[in-house]
């Protein structure tokens, strides 16, 4: 803010004087499905890959229409979402799925280092998609699966639930009237780290596993409890670590609100728990910036996670939120709650709800496009540039480069950093 006033001074004055603004609409934006409108008696033929875990979640999401097809490499996992629908097919390989006929829509909750290659053979097919966040283990697997999904024309929905909730629809209004005037700033931290393991003990994979499936298109590396069902997540072979795990929740709000695309550079800086060539790191900072868009200021933007934070946020007690610094206020919020602190001489603005609330969450608003040939929220496009310029966060970490970012010819101006752009697949295994 441009003030004389610290932002430890401003917080500790306003703080006291922060009030809640109250809760109300949705614009729908992306390409229309051209399939025939489905009644809403009717029940949709989905396929789960993944069913535990988020996939357990996703799939109760779901549970209301016509599972037909179960996949998961964990036979003990899949016998037992099997037993709560006996009339699916129960498949271990994800590329059989694809061989049922009439299926109505995916579910992908796979690890992020199988998202692609699933949602791209469904795009290929024609077929509705839901999958996790964040859409890709990769910039370069975002920017396909961006590309596959302005030509299939079918819905399609990242699965960032908290985008479907009223908070942070009321506050995309907020910003984008103007309540605290022109923003410049954004702050996003979130609070956990990542797990570490300093001692990696391999063995055989349980009866149950079918581990090469799982491993796909990773390096082949061998089975381990560490990097294993959840543990997934803290290995870069796998996973993305916290920026990866919660950056497309987050930063959602901001990239929303604002409206932002591509950045134009980053830079970050981190600490791991300990030092080993495929850990995702336990701290991060990412600085990013984006240029000014439809008469919009530039804005920089910056992430933290694993205790570390902008100065002052601790006034705030929110171990993780997004902090919006306005020329006339400041706007908090974390996923449930928002508080807006004007500064000194300025008013309060009543803002009218106008952006329509979600029919009844993510899964239905995706379930609904599905029926009517409408569309969502959170498609491909918007959710693959979200993860797009997450991921580059990591890129930028794992290089050891602050970059520019060249958006429209997917590279950096740092040699070190493309290499973190995309991987080399294992051998069998395409996008």
């Amino acid at each position: 803010m441009k003030s004389s006033v610290s932002r430890r001074d401003f917080l500790q004055a306003a703080i006291a004087a922060g009030t809640a603004v109250a809760s109300g609409p949705m614009i729908l934006s992306g390409p229309a499905w051209s399939k025939e409108p489905r009644s809403a008696n009717e029940k949709l033929n989905l396929a789960v890959i993944g069913v535990a875990g988020r996939g357990g979640e996703n799939l109760h999401g779901v549970e209301h229409e016509n599972i037909a097809v179960l996949c998961d490499i964990d036979d003990d996992r899949l016998n037992a979402a099997g037993q709560k629908h006996p009339g699916a097919k129960k498949i271990s390989d994800y590329r059989e799925v694809f061989d049922v006929t009439n299926l109505d829509g995916i579910v992908c909750s796979t690890p992020d280092h199988t998202h692609a290659i699933i949602v791209a053979a469904a795009l290929k097919k024609g077929l509705p998609v839901y999958c996790e966040k964040p859409l890709t283990h990769s910039v370069h697997e975002a920017r396909v699966l961006r590309q596959l999904n302005a030509t299939a024309h079918v819905p399609t929905q990242m699965g960032n639930q908290i985008h479907a909730g009223a908070n942070y629809r009321r506050v995309v209004e907020l910003v984008r009237s103007g309540a605290i005037g022109s923003i410049e700033r954004v702050h996003v931290w979130q609070g956990g780290g990542v797990r570490v393991f300093p001692n990696i003990k391999t063995s055989e994979p349980p009866k149950n596993i079918h581990y090469d499936l799982w491993v796909g298109p990773a390096p082949f590396r061998p089975y381990s409890d560490a990097h294993f069902h959840f543990n997934w997540r803290y290995w870069w072979d796998f996973g993305g670590g916290q920026l990866g795990d919660f950056g497309c929740h987050f930063m959602d709000l901001p990239f929303w609100a604002l409206e932002l695309g591509a950045p134009t550079s980053v830079a970050a800086k981190g600490e791991k728990g300990h030092d080993g060539d495929n850990d995702c790191p336990m701290k991060l900072k990412v600085d990013y910036k984006f240029p000014g868009r439809g008469g919009m200021a530039p804005v920089e933007l910056t992430w933290y996670h694993g205790g570390w934070m902008p100065e002052g946020a601790e006034a705030y007690k929110m171990g993780s939120a997004v902090l919006f610094e306005g020329s006339d206020g400041r706007l908090i919020a974390d996923y449930g709650s928002h508080k807006l602190f004007m500064q000194e001489g300025k008013a309060t603005k009543s803002v009218r709800p106008w952006i329509t609330d979600s029919i009844a969450g993510h899964h239905a608003e995706w379930l609904q496009a599905i029926r009517t040939s409408g569309t969502t929220s959170s498609h491909f496009e918007y959710g693959g540039n979200l993860t797009e310029a997450v991921l580059l966060g990591n890129v930028s970490y794992r290089s050891g480069k602050a970059f520019q970012w060249d958006a429209k010819g997917m590279k950096t101006d740092s040699p070190e950093a493309d290499k973190f752009l995309k991987r080399d697949y294992r051998e069998g295994w395409t996008l």
